[in-house]
């Protein structure tokens, strides 16, 4: 069967340069056309739920939500053909290999993204798909995101750095967050979601719009006059914590409401 419409392609990457250079490539591609572009993980999540794409250019390293990330969030059955797009070494891109998903190296040719774009073609007029969902599935059962170890924090223009189990908890400041260590408080330009996001959720949970804590750090949960909530740390710090938050701290001390 003669196929009457041209495939169509999303394409996802937070730098914009290499969002043209996929653009300019596609635009030469016989059969294919570009349907539409995302700068980052929660325009990439709308963009494929809106635009249906048959095949997604996915960056895998995009601060905020990861390209890993986006196909959690979307769902596999509801994932499209996927050429990762990455700076990986080769060693890491074993896991890409090996599960028979392809992949786009940072710098790429345009031969290799003829290589890439014909398999894909290929994999979705044999409606095979299905197929590289569930090899998708074994690689994103078997991958571990990885989450910030240590933050840089610059002083007086020297740079220090903050080991991640060192921290009591984060609070917010403006634009900066603090990040407090014992009786030291580093300041950081820095989103409290970013780090959040990239900090382990079974070590730190954010309790209140304003505060990240550490798990372990936390000594006493409070009920305050009206309802409220605090937590009292093993160093004496003493934060709020929001009320759709409690219900999730509580779990984790093991209490019950």
């Amino acid at each position: 069967m003669t196929r009457t419409r041209p495939f169509r392609a999303l394409v996802v990457d937070d730098e914009r340069l290499s969002r043209q250079r996929l653009e300019d490539l596609l635009a030469q591609a016989d059969g294919w056309q570009l349907c539409g572009t995302a700068d980052d993980g929660d325009a990439a999540i709308r963009a494929i739920g809106e635009l249906k794409p048959d095949l997604v250019f996915l960056d895998v390293q995009m601060p905020g939500k990861t390209g890993l990330d986006v196909v959690r969030e979307v769902g596999l059955e509801h994932m499209p053909a996927t050429i990762f797009v990455t700076a990986y070494d080769q060693y890491a891109l074993k896991a890409f290999d090996a599960a028979a998903i392809d992949y786009l190296v940072k710098p790429f040719d345009d031969e290799r993204f003829a290589e890439a774009l014909r398999r894909a073609g290929r994999l979705i007029e044999l409606e095979q798909v299905g197929r590289a969902t569930e090899q998708l599935r074994s690689l994103l059962s078997s991958s571990r995101r990885s989450y910030l170890e240590r933050i840089a924090v610059e002083m007086r223009g020297q740079v220090r750095v903050v080991a991640a189990a060192d921290i009591d908890y984060i609070s917010a400041s403006g634009p900066y967050a603090e990040l407090h260590v014992g009786e030291k408080t580093f300041v950081i330009r820095e989103r409290m979601q970013t780090l959040e996001e990239q900090l382990d959720p079974s070590k730190f949970m954010r309790i209140h719009r304003s505060a990240i804590v550490r798990l372990d750090r936390i000594d006493t949960m409070l009920r305050e006059p009206g309802g409220d909530y605090a937590v009292k740390l093993k160093g004496g710090a003493r934060l709020s914590v929001s009320r759709n938050r409690v219900e999730p701290l509580e779990r984790w001390m093991g209490l019950g409401r």
